[in-house]
């Protein structure tokens, strides 16, 4: 249970120590020698009654006595592991120990408080040992923790792991393993005090109407500015408010979807604007998207009424849509400029933002006012904007961190600077535009953040001080990369899933040094809970699934019942909670830190292995700048695959790459190939685009030479043949080329089949160039004559010796 809970899985193997000598009869009771043996035993947990659990352990362990003799390596050799990697970590120990004698003090007791944490000389070869010494009326259990882990703490799960076994034999054995808890309660206090922000911001208002209370204040304070036309907050608030009467004129109103297809623009912000101080929820359709997929958009959100562009209006389907209206020639000079009076409250929809979903079709996610209200306002608790400040508008409008470059300037009185269209993917006009417009706050994406640290020029935007990062893991060498060439800016790591208003976690980065940057705590009114595949609660530092809860939810998925209960799972209060499919663990700091997409976990050489760990691995080389790891399958099987792009003045050795990378992982983790690009693809969010990188090519990276004489050439079409490749020349490296332990062993097979020769895998990693291995196996073939006359002698040698 320990190991199962401190690892996150369901399945286990441990080492268990056995006797070791033959059982029966006396003579091999009193045969010298050490015969003590270590097998491992695999223990199947999750939702399994705890009394079937005990039996099939039992079990299983009676099975594994009938082999106590076998030794630890022929168990290696036996398992599908490769050679190194350890059939277990932890060990578990029964000694038994002789009653005392009468008069002896009596050890044993079953007062489950005795637990006390002692240094100790005595060495292990295993990080975790458990020793359970039989005293004949009681047990001791002795735990050897190495320094590396917490030896008071996993102490402390052995404690309530055996007091909630115990329990629920006594009580329930019904009980499901997983359910029996080892977190103690001083534990889950603190637990509770890391994923839940409590805050509130009262009651929540409409983003608009703080908008509006400012716009009175003071009018003439400048509020948005794009290219050369600039509005007031006076402006600003008397445009928004003519579109929004005639929207409403015109059936707009509460619940009421509106679709708006613009461009960065001063219509983008007056539309949208316009739309939520009507009551109606905007449904951003950007015309960069494929038409299919608009055209989706448009009849999955049922929206009536679509703002666009005129030169945009072709490239929008409006099929099924009652009204269109274009923003740059619309007139509404005869509406009112007065703020609109609607009957608007926190549960009503703010915005429909549309995300991909498994099925191959985008679902709309859709938010509440008062989830907006409460994480905006948030925002500007912790970071506090005002009239001094400008902040820059450069997200795309379907992304939904828009949504905070949009209202929160406006809500509380700074500068809002939108970018021209474009803009956001270029690092030369991004930072022209900062220095012009002296923008001090701003958002990017980690991918466009590292592209914009890249730029020479970046350095130069010293009028920068928040730059807030969300939208993907971002790398610790972006980070310092910031404080080193703009040390004036703090960096925020925040995030968040578009099926919650806009982040949910934030982080103030630091310049320590760390290795992975934390996403932080839950931000006001808001939870975060790490649960395991039984939803309960792991111990911090375990790896588990991040479910998120509090009023920042969306209300779901718009018209998609199913896949929001199936998504936003009901809690024991009464209350929801959004699974996200984020793998995340609270830190010693109670931080959290985000370790990839759950789905994003691949099966190699059966291997589970999460490509983020790849990717970090490769980021963490100086030459590198970006990098991206997916799994390629073709006929040699899933294969790894890495993309990455280099520093400036930095040349990617991509062989030195890869041996870099074998030095800090297993070599099932190691990328067959590596393809360098000038920068990697992204979408239309700044994201990086997996879709656009290009297929890779398993070639060799030397020039191609024919295979000469007829072993060459016939181990040229086996290796063309295991390893997928259309061409093997006879200078190529077998693993360059994307072999790896597996495929050497089917080749070893085939050259055995086809050439009648003894070839070892360990033949392949000692002569892995096609001219080394033809030379080895026509070596082999001249000494087989001699080597059949030694097998003879052996034979011979053994009928005499048995004789």
């Amino acid at each position: 249970l320990v190991l199962g809970k401190a690892t996150g899985k369901d399945d286990v193997v441990f080492g268990t120590v056995l006797f070791g000598r033959m059982q029966g009869g006396e003579g091999a009771q009193r045969a010298l020698g050490l015969f003590i043996n270590t097998l491992p035993l695999r223990v199947r947990l999750g939702a399994r009654e705890i009394q079937a659990c005990v039996k099939e352990t039992h079990e299983a362990l009676t099975q594994l006595l009938h082999h106590e003799h076998a030794n630890l390596s022929l168990a290696q050799r036996c398992s599908a592991l490769p050679g190194g990697t350890p059939l277990f970590s932890a060990l578990l120990n029964y000694r038994y120990s002789p009653e005392p004698e009468a008069g002896e003090e009596q050890k044993a007791s079953i007062a489950w408080e005795g637990m006390e944490v002692l240094g100790g000389e005595e060495r292990t070869n295993y990080p975790f040992v458990m020793s359970v010494d039989d005293l004949g009326k009681g047990f001791e259990l002795v735990a050897q923790i190495s320094e590396s882990v917490d030896a008071q703490r996993v102490c402390g799960y052995m404690h309530s792991a055996l007091r909630g076994v115990v329990e629920v034999l006594e009580a329930r054995s019904e009980q499901l393993a997983s359910d029996v808890q080892v977190i103690s309660g001083q534990e889950l206090s603190q637990l509770a005090a890391w994923n839940w922000n409590q805050r509130s911001h009262g009651d929540a208002e409409t983003v608009h109407r703080l908008i509006e209370r400012y716009a009175k204040q003071h009018p003439e304070a400048p509020a948005l500015v794009f290219g050369e036309e600039k509005l007031s907050y006076g402006e600003l608030n008397a445009r928004a408010n003519r579109l929004a009467h005639r929207l409403m004129a015109q059936g707009v109103g509460p619940e009421v979807l509106v679709g708006i297809a613009v461009e960065r623009s001063v219509e983008m912000v007056v539309g949208i604007l316009g739309i939520v101080k009507a009551g109606g929820a905007y449904v951003p359709l950007d015309p960069e998207y494929p038409g299919d997929r608009l055209a989706y958009m448009v009849e999955d959100s049922g929206i009536g009424m679509l703002l666009t562009q005129s030169h945009l209006r072709a490239l929008v389907p409006v099929a099924g849509v009652a009204k269109v209206l274009e923003l740059d020639t619309l007139d509404t000079s005869s509406e009112p400029d007065s703020n609109p009076q609607v009957d608007l409250h926190g549960e009503h929809l703010a915005y429909v933002i549309y995300t991909s979903g498994s099925t191959g079709r985008p679902k709309g996610a859709a938010n509440r006012h008062r989830s907006l209200h409460n994480r905006l306002a948030w925002m500007q608790q912790a970071y506090a904007l005002g009239a001094t400040d400008t902040v820059l508008q450069k997200t795309p409008f379907s992304f939904d961190v828009s949504v905070w470059e949009f209202f929160w300037p406006l809500m509380y009185g700074a500068k809002l600077v939108v970018a021209n269209p474009g803009d956001h993917r270029d690092p030369q006009r991004l930072v022209e535009l900062i220095g012009r417009q002296q923008v001090n706050t701003l958002h990017f994406v980690p991918s466009m953040l590292q592209a914009f640290l890249a730029y020479e020029g970046a350095k130069a935007c010293t009028s920068l001080k928040r730059i807030v990062c969300s939208g993907e893991a971002l790398p610790a060498e972006a980070r310092d990369k910031v404080f080193a060439r703009l040390p004036q800016a703090k960096l925020y790591n925040l995030y968040g899933p578009t099926e919650a208003a806009i982040d949910v976690t934030h982080w103030t980065c630091r310049d320590d040094g760390s290795s992975q940057v934390p996403i932080g705590r839950p931000i006001s009114q808001t939870q975060a809970y790490v649960l395991d595949g039984s939803l309960n609660e792991v111990p911090a530092g375990v790896a588990g699934e991040l479910y998120l809860g509090g009023i920042n939810l969306a209300r779901g998925y718009l018209k998609r019942a199913g896949l929001t209960a199936e998504r936003f799972i009901a809690a024991a209060n009464g209350s929801r909670l959004y699974r996200t499919g984020d793998l995340v663990r609270w830190n010693n700091e109670g931080q959290l830190e985000y370790l990839g997409r759950i789905d994003h976990q691949v099966k190699v050489r059966g291997f589970r292995i999460e490509l983020g760990e790849i990717e970090a691995g490769l980021q963490a080389q100086e030459e590198v700048r970006e990098a991206v790891v997916v799994a390629n399958e073709g006929p040699a099987g899933t294969r790894l695959v890495a993309y990455v792009s280099g520093n400036a003045g930095q040349v990617i050795d991509t062989v030195a790459l890869k041996q870099k990378l074998g030095e800090a992982l297993p070599d099932y983790m190691v990328p067959s190939v590596i393809v360098e690009l000038e920068a990697l693809p992204l979408n239309a969010n700044g994201k990086v685009d997996r879709k656009a990188l290009p297929a890779p090519e398993f070639t060799s990276d030397r020039a191609y030479e024919a295979p000469e004489g007829e072993v060459e050439e016939a181990l040229a079409a086996i290796w063309a043949e295991v390893l997928g490749v259309t061409r093997v020349g006879r200078n190529d490296n077998f693993f360059e080329l994307g072999g790896h332990s597996l495929l050497a062993a089917q080749t070893v097979a085939r050259v055995q089949s086809a050439m009648q020769m003894d070839l070892a895998i360990r033949d392949v990693f000692l002569h892995p160039v096609l001219t080394e291995m033809a030379t080895l196996i026509a070596d082999k073939n001249l000494m087989k004559p001699a080597t059949q006359a030694l097998s003879e002698i052996d034979s011979l040698l053994d009928s005499m010796e048995a004789v």
